[in-house]
């Protein structure tokens, strides 16, 4: 419960305040703190299906599937099925607490060759939470919760490449209404939308073997800022660039191996270096403790159209990592905010698939390093997706993550129906 209530908190403060990286160790060529991005509703960048969450969270460059929603929605316009339904289900940190879950719920229609209509229902239950006030007394129990509801449409722009566009509205409700550090709260509100991209070429040959060349790219969450408080500060949500190329080759009628890359990086600001309380400013003046005035990088306070442009070169550079010969490198810091998904998929008789990816994410951008492992079985109607979360790093809260999918293949049923 105390675990719960202090990753709950901690949340609720960190979208309630601009969160500044003022801190004496930081402000320094040199330092070795980490500096990493903080968004609102970041529960929109877990993976929410099984089979990316067996390839390493990699799914924008994939072959279409029923969770293309998340990952790349123009997937679907090359997808085989007129219809289909998938039910996803991941228990989250329970290396933490026991009762955080992620559900995820999406589906796809086919109108003719050209057009595809998508939609999905993404839900973080925190679990059951007790606030209290600094004397310990018991202000309310509360189940703090998120969501995302997502519309999307595919089309077919030519022969081999397809676009899509997704409207999603945004929910956050973190603190049920309680007053968060003497302002009043309330939940959080937004609207925003992904704008997709995929190349589906399976007219190639390589030794001999048949096929699939695959790209894909996906803006997402390009959206409003979000406040729960009545306070004039509003936080960015994850606005997401995300790129990826894979590669499907039959080895045979009965064997399929693909292998994919996804690159990842937020179009959020990265927090600057301030200059701390009783420093000398280049002008001479001194800086008083409520000044917050930018040592290294970039104003984070932007618009969100800046925000697209000016994240790719923002950031400060100064950490030891970062530093050459006394000189700091936000060209390095920026190649840092990048992270890393490869995935493994090998198919027997379009039936039984093995999965293994690996993430890699910066030690100063958030250390989320890992290895998956998946598998999955489908059937003529039915599917069903299982992945398994390996740490490289020990005490890792994302240690032992399960995920469930169960695919429910409507094309399949109308087929076997004829039959």
């Amino acid at each position: 419960m105390i675990k719960k209530a202090v990753l709950v908190l901690i949340s609720v403060l960190s979208v309630s305040m601009v969160l500044k990286a003022q801190n004496t160790s930081n402000d320094v060529i040199g330092r070795d703190a980490p500096n990493t991005i903080t968004t609102t509703v970041p529960f929109l960048l877990i993976a929410p299906d099984t089979r990316a969450g067996g390839l390493g969270d990699a799914g924008v460059a994939t072959t279409p599937d029923v969770n293309s929603q998340h990952w790349n929605p123009a997937k679907y316009s090359f997808i085989k099925n007129d219809v289909g339904i998938a039910i996803s289900y991941t228990p989250w940190l329970r290396q933490l607490v026991s009762d955080m879950n992620l559900a995820y719920v999406s589906a796809y229609k086919r109108m003719n060759e050209e057009n595809v209509f998508s939609a999905s229902l993404l839900y973080f239950d925190l679990g059951s939470i007790q606030f209290r006030d600094i004397n310990n007394a018991l202000l309310r129990d509360f189940t703090p919760h998120e969501f995302a509801v997502d519309f999307g449409y595919s089309r077919l722009l030519s022969e081999k490449l397809s676009g899509a566009v997704t409207m999603r509205f945004i929910y956050s409700n973190l603190t049920g209404g309680i007053e968060v550090q003497g302002s009043e709260s309330f939940p959080g509100k937004t609207v925003a939308a992904d704008v997709a991209f995929y190349y589906y070429n399976d007219e190639i040959e390589l030794g001999g073997m048949p096929g699939t060349l695959m790209w894909g790219m996906n803006l997402s969450n390009i959206g409003g800022k979000i406040s729960y408080t009545t306070n004039e500060y509003r936080d960015f949500i994850p606005m997401n660039f995300r790129t990826g190329i894979g590669y499907n080759m039959e080895l045979d009628e009965h064997n399929e191996f693909m292998v994919t890359v996804d690159v990842n990086k937020l179009l959020v600001p990265t927090p600057p270096v301030y200059y701390d309380a009783g420093e000398v400013l280049p002008s001479g003046d001194t800086v008083l403790p409520s000044d917050e005035i930018i040592k290294y990088g970039r104003d984070p306070n932007i618009s969100i159209g800046a925000s697209l442009f000016k994240s790719w070169y923002d950031a400060p550079g100064v950490a030891t990592a970062f530093v050459n010969d006394g000189s700091a490198s936000p060209f390095k810091e920026e190649m840092a905010e990048f992270t890393i998904s490869t995935g493994l998929e090998y198919w027997y008789d379009k039936q039984f698939a093995l999965r293994l990816g690996y993430f890699s994410e910066h030690e100063y951008k958030g250390n989320r390093k890992y290895f998956t492992v998946g598998a999955g079985l489908k059937m003529n109607v039915f599917g069903l997706d299982f992945a398994y979360l390996i740490p490289t790093t020990q005490a890792n809260p994302l240690q032992n993550t399960l995920r469930f999918t169960l695919i429910f293949d409507i094309g399949g049923l109308n087929s076997e129906s004829q039959i």
